[in-house]
Protein backbone atom coordinates (compact mmCIF):
# COMPACT_ATOMS: atom_id res chain seq x y z
CA UNK A 1 0.00 0.00 0.00
CA UNK A 2 1.64 3.31 -1.10
CA UNK A 3 1.12 6.22 1.23
CA UNK A 4 0.60 9.54 -0.16
CA UNK A 5 1.14 12.89 1.72
CA UNK A 6 -1.81 15.61 1.45
CA UNK A 7 -0.28 18.94 2.37
CA UNK A 8 -2.96 21.69 1.84
CA UNK A 9 -4.24 25.00 4.09
CA UNK A 10 -7.81 23.95 2.78
CA UNK A 11 -9.47 21.61 5.30
CA UNK A 12 -12.03 20.58 2.54
CA UNK A 13 -9.22 19.61 0.09
CA UNK A 14 -7.71 17.81 2.81
CA UNK A 15 -10.95 15.58 3.80
CA UNK A 16 -12.18 15.13 0.32
CA UNK A 17 -9.53 14.00 -0.94
CA UNK A 18 -8.00 11.82 1.30
CA UNK A 19 -11.55 9.72 0.96
CA UNK A 20 -10.94 8.98 -2.16
CA UNK A 21 -7.57 8.01 -2.03
CA UNK A 22 -8.57 5.88 1.02
CA UNK A 23 -11.06 4.20 -1.36
CA UNK A 24 -8.65 3.46 -4.01
CA UNK A 25 -6.04 2.05 -1.87
CA UNK A 26 -3.65 4.40 -0.67
CA UNK A 27 -2.34 4.72 2.94
CA UNK A 28 -2.89 8.89 3.28
CA UNK A 29 -1.20 11.21 5.95
CA UNK A 30 -2.39 15.18 5.84
CA UNK A 31 -1.13 18.39 6.41
CA UNK A 32 -2.62 21.98 7.18
CA UNK A 33 0.82 23.39 6.12
CA UNK A 34 4.18 22.98 4.90
CA UNK A 35 6.26 23.18 7.78
CA UNK A 36 4.11 20.62 9.65
CA UNK A 37 4.66 18.33 6.32
CA UNK A 38 8.54 19.10 6.24
CA UNK A 39 8.60 17.96 10.29
CA UNK A 40 7.16 14.37 9.23
CA UNK A 41 8.98 13.72 6.29
CA UNK A 42 12.26 14.58 8.52
CA UNK A 43 11.15 11.71 10.37
CA UNK A 44 10.12 9.34 7.46
CA UNK A 45 8.86 9.88 4.14
CA UNK A 46 5.75 8.91 2.42
CA UNK A 47 6.18 7.18 -1.01
CA UNK A 48 4.82 10.11 -2.86
CA UNK A 49 3.74 14.09 -2.05
CA UNK A 50 0.57 16.60 -3.44
CA UNK A 51 1.79 19.82 -2.14
CA UNK A 52 -0.60 22.82 -2.31
CA UNK A 53 1.72 26.15 -3.78
CA UNK A 54 0.32 28.79 -1.37
CA UNK A 55 0.18 27.93 1.95
CA UNK A 56 0.85 29.40 5.44
CA UNK A 57 4.35 28.70 7.51
CA UNK A 58 6.08 27.47 4.39
CA UNK A 59 4.62 27.10 1.14
CA UNK A 60 4.72 24.26 -1.72
CA UNK A 61 7.52 26.13 -3.25
CA UNK A 62 9.54 26.18 -0.11
CA UNK A 63 8.86 22.77 1.17
CA UNK A 64 9.85 21.25 -2.38
CA UNK A 65 12.80 22.55 -2.30
CA UNK A 66 14.21 21.36 0.77
CA UNK A 67 12.62 17.99 0.20
CA UNK A 68 14.29 18.13 -2.77
CA UNK A 69 17.67 18.36 -0.68
CA UNK A 70 17.52 14.90 0.86
CA UNK A 71 14.84 12.91 -1.71
CA UNK A 72 13.81 12.50 -5.45
CA UNK A 73 10.49 10.86 -4.37
CA UNK A 74 7.60 11.98 -6.99
CA UNK A 75 6.14 15.02 -6.06
CA UNK A 76 2.40 16.67 -7.78
CA UNK A 77 1.90 20.50 -7.28
CA UNK A 78 -1.61 21.56 -6.94
CA UNK A 79 -2.09 25.22 -8.31
CA UNK A 80 -4.51 27.76 -9.00
CA UNK A 81 -6.36 27.93 -11.90
CA UNK A 82 -4.47 30.78 -13.38
CA UNK A 83 -0.46 30.36 -11.94
CA UNK A 84 0.99 29.52 -14.73
CA UNK A 85 4.08 31.30 -13.54
CA UNK A 86 4.20 28.90 -10.66
CA UNK A 87 3.73 25.60 -12.40
CA UNK A 88 6.39 26.72 -14.47
CA UNK A 89 8.97 27.33 -11.59
CA UNK A 90 7.38 24.44 -9.60
CA UNK A 91 8.40 22.19 -12.59
CA UNK A 92 12.20 23.58 -12.63
CA UNK A 93 12.40 23.29 -9.04
CA UNK A 94 11.82 19.47 -9.32
CA UNK A 95 7.76 18.68 -8.98
CA UNK A 96 7.03 16.06 -11.50
CA UNK A 97 3.63 17.20 -12.33
CA UNK A 98 0.84 19.24 -11.72
CA UNK A 99 -2.77 19.62 -11.35
CA UNK A 100 -4.96 22.95 -12.07
CA UNK A 101 -7.50 23.69 -8.97
CA UNK A 102 -10.45 23.07 -9.22
CA UNK A 103 -9.22 19.42 -10.52
CA UNK A 104 -11.61 16.55 -10.86
CA UNK A 105 -10.21 13.92 -8.09
CA UNK A 106 -10.07 11.18 -10.65
CA UNK A 107 -8.06 13.35 -12.92
CA UNK A 108 -5.82 13.24 -9.83
CA UNK A 109 -5.74 9.65 -8.64
CA UNK A 110 -4.72 8.89 -12.64
CA UNK A 111 -1.97 11.28 -11.99
CA UNK A 112 -0.77 9.52 -8.69
CA UNK A 113 -1.10 6.18 -10.25
CA UNK A 114 0.79 6.98 -13.39
CA UNK A 115 4.12 8.52 -11.45
CA UNK A 116 3.78 5.51 -8.76
CA UNK A 117 3.98 3.03 -11.53
CA UNK A 118 7.18 4.19 -13.12
CA UNK A 119 8.73 4.79 -9.74
CA UNK A 120 8.07 1.12 -8.86
CA UNK A 121 9.78 -0.15 -12.76
CA UNK A 122 12.68 2.28 -11.85
CA UNK A 123 13.20 0.58 -8.82
CA UNK A 124 13.76 -3.02 -10.21
CA UNK A 125 10.00 -4.25 -10.00
CA UNK A 126 10.27 -5.08 -13.68
CA UNK A 127 8.69 -8.15 -15.95
CA UNK A 128 10.47 -10.41 -18.31
CA UNK A 129 8.63 -7.84 -21.36
CA UNK A 130 10.65 -5.00 -19.31
CA UNK A 131 14.12 -6.35 -19.19
CA UNK A 132 15.27 -5.05 -22.16
CA UNK A 133 14.24 -1.76 -21.17
CA UNK A 134 15.99 -2.53 -18.09
CA UNK A 135 19.42 -2.94 -19.59
CA UNK A 136 22.11 -0.33 -18.23
CA UNK A 137 23.05 2.23 -20.81
CA UNK A 138 26.26 3.84 -21.85
CA UNK A 139 26.45 6.73 -23.77
CA UNK A 140 29.82 8.67 -24.19
CA UNK A 141 30.12 10.12 -20.81
CA UNK A 142 26.80 8.90 -19.76
CA UNK A 143 26.03 5.97 -17.64
CA UNK A 144 22.33 4.99 -16.82
CA UNK A 145 21.14 2.26 -14.40
CA UNK A 146 17.43 1.63 -14.67
CA UNK A 147 17.05 -1.18 -12.47
CA UNK A 148 19.12 1.47 -9.53
CA UNK A 149 17.62 4.41 -10.86
CA UNK A 150 21.28 5.48 -10.91
CA UNK A 151 22.65 7.79 -13.23
CA UNK A 152 26.55 9.18 -13.46
CA UNK A 153 28.12 11.66 -15.77
CA UNK A 154 31.60 11.64 -16.26
CA UNK A 155 31.87 9.53 -13.21
CA UNK A 156 29.66 12.30 -10.96
CA UNK A 157 26.39 10.81 -9.51
CA UNK A 158 23.14 12.74 -10.93
CA UNK A 159 20.42 12.71 -8.84
CA UNK A 160 16.88 12.50 -10.81
CA UNK A 161 13.50 12.34 -10.22
CA UNK A 162 11.31 9.75 -11.96
CA UNK A 163 10.12 11.52 -14.59
CA UNK A 164 13.33 13.19 -15.56
CA UNK A 165 15.07 9.62 -15.65
CA UNK A 166 12.24 8.67 -17.89
CA UNK A 167 13.03 11.51 -20.42
CA UNK A 168 16.72 11.26 -20.61
CA UNK A 169 16.47 7.78 -20.95
CA UNK A 170 14.18 7.85 -23.76
CA UNK A 171 16.61 10.53 -25.14
CA UNK A 172 19.30 8.44 -24.84
CA UNK A 173 18.49 5.01 -25.64
CA UNK A 174 18.41 6.19 -29.43
CA UNK A 175 21.68 9.06 -29.65
CA UNK A 176 21.00 11.33 -32.74
CA UNK A 177 16.76 10.49 -33.69
CA UNK A 178 14.77 13.61 -32.48
CA UNK A 179 11.94 13.30 -29.92
CA UNK A 180 8.96 14.95 -30.20
CA UNK A 181 7.40 16.68 -27.37
CA UNK A 182 4.62 14.45 -27.98
CA UNK A 183 6.74 10.89 -28.17
CA UNK A 184 8.58 12.37 -24.56
CA UNK A 185 4.84 13.08 -23.24
CA UNK A 186 4.35 9.10 -24.31
CA UNK A 187 6.79 7.91 -22.37
CA UNK A 188 6.77 10.12 -19.22
CA UNK A 189 2.77 10.15 -18.61
CA UNK A 190 0.23 7.44 -19.09
CA UNK A 191 -1.87 8.01 -21.99
CA UNK A 192 -5.06 9.20 -20.57
CA UNK A 193 -3.19 12.20 -19.00
CA UNK A 194 -2.71 15.09 -21.14
CA UNK A 195 0.24 17.50 -20.23
CA UNK A 196 1.01 20.67 -22.35
CA UNK A 197 4.74 21.51 -24.04
CA UNK A 198 5.71 23.40 -21.39
CA UNK A 199 6.00 20.95 -18.93
CA UNK A 200 8.13 19.16 -20.89
CA UNK A 201 9.87 21.53 -21.63
CA UNK A 202 10.38 23.04 -17.85
CA UNK A 203 11.57 19.41 -17.02
CA UNK A 204 14.33 19.05 -19.51
CA UNK A 205 15.17 22.80 -18.92
CA UNK A 206 15.46 21.21 -14.94
CA UNK A 207 17.50 18.22 -16.14
CA UNK A 208 19.76 20.02 -18.01
CA UNK A 209 20.79 21.97 -15.11
CA UNK A 210 21.12 18.97 -12.90
CA UNK A 211 23.90 17.68 -15.57
CA UNK A 212 25.80 21.40 -15.70
CA UNK A 213 25.92 21.81 -11.83
CA UNK A 214 28.25 18.79 -12.80
CA UNK A 215 29.40 19.51 -16.11
CA UNK A 216 29.12 22.87 -17.06
CA UNK A 217 30.25 21.92 -20.23
CA UNK A 218 27.46 19.54 -21.13
CA UNK A 219 25.33 19.65 -23.82
CA UNK A 220 24.34 16.42 -25.00
CA UNK A 221 20.74 17.53 -25.31
CA UNK A 222 20.05 19.21 -27.94
CA UNK A 223 16.92 21.40 -28.47
CA UNK A 224 15.16 21.13 -32.07
CA UNK A 225 13.18 24.20 -32.08
CA UNK A 226 9.35 23.06 -33.17
CA UNK A 227 10.25 19.52 -33.40
CA UNK A 228 11.93 18.68 -29.90
CA UNK A 229 15.10 17.40 -28.19
CA UNK A 230 18.41 15.14 -29.43
CA UNK A 231 20.95 13.28 -27.26
CA UNK A 232 23.70 14.07 -28.86
CA UNK A 233 26.66 11.44 -27.44
CA UNK A 234 29.88 12.83 -26.52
Amino acid sequence: MSKIALVDDDRNILTSVSMTLEAEGFEVETYNDGQQAFDAFSKKLPDMAVLDIKMPRMDGMDLLQRLRQKSQMPVIFLTSKDDEIDEVLGLRMGADDYVKKPFSQRLLVERIRALLRRQDALEGHVTAADAEEGKVIERGQLRMDPLRHAVTWKGSDVSLTVTEFLLLQALAQRPGFVKSRDQLMDVAYDDQVYVDDRTIDSHIKRLRKKLRQTDPEFSAIETLYGIGYRYNEE
